[in-house]
């Protein structure tokens, strides 16, 4: 399974507390993930399965990506990838998934930084995925945790330069 790893873009700030799910992306951050995306769709990236975090922002990047990618499936709302959600929880809902899947995952910090570093160590290396940034791992195990080999990890101004 190919797992690709996307940080929402930037959010615009409320007056709420800082975590609240109704942020939205602002016009910066929709046009880093529309670069973003037409970077993915020059490298010919087909996704099986989309995941995303119910807060808007991350809702939103992943709308603008399936947008541009022509993906015809359902965006599939997690609960466990918000940002204080178990990452168990989400490893499960990976292990059905078929090997040779390329799944498309959006979420936040610092959830997906851990789950990127568990992944492809098992010292503990950290892992700082910037707004708008990707990873990319090959999952060769999902239980009880994801294991695989880091084959990318791009920011925003490296996925804007592939088009």
């Amino acid at each position: 399974m190919d797992l690709l790893i996307l940080r929402h873009g930037e959010a615009g700030r409320h007056s709420l507390a800082p975590g609240d799910s109704k942020r939205s992306l602002t016009s910066e951050g929709q046009q880093e993930i529309t670069d973003l995306s037409n970077g993915l769709k020059s490298l010919g990236i087909k996704l099986d399965s989309v995941f995303t975090s119910p807060l808007l922002r991350a809702k939103q990047t992943a709308e603008i990506v399936t947008k541009s990618l022509k993906y015809k499936g359902k965006i599939e709302e997690i609960i466990s990838l918000k940002p204080e959600g178990n990452r168990l929880e989400f490893y499960s809902v990976l292990s059905k998934l078929k090997q040779d899947s390329v799944v498309l995952v959006v979420g936040h910090e610092p959830y997906l930084s851990t789950m990127i570093s568990e992944a492809i160590s098992q010292s503990g290396c950290r892992i700082n995925l910037k707004k708008a940034g990707m990873a990319r791992i090959r999952v060769i195990s999902t239980l009880p945790k994801i294991k695989g080999e880091l084959r990318w990890l791009l920011t925003p101004k490296h996925l804007k330069k592939i088009v």
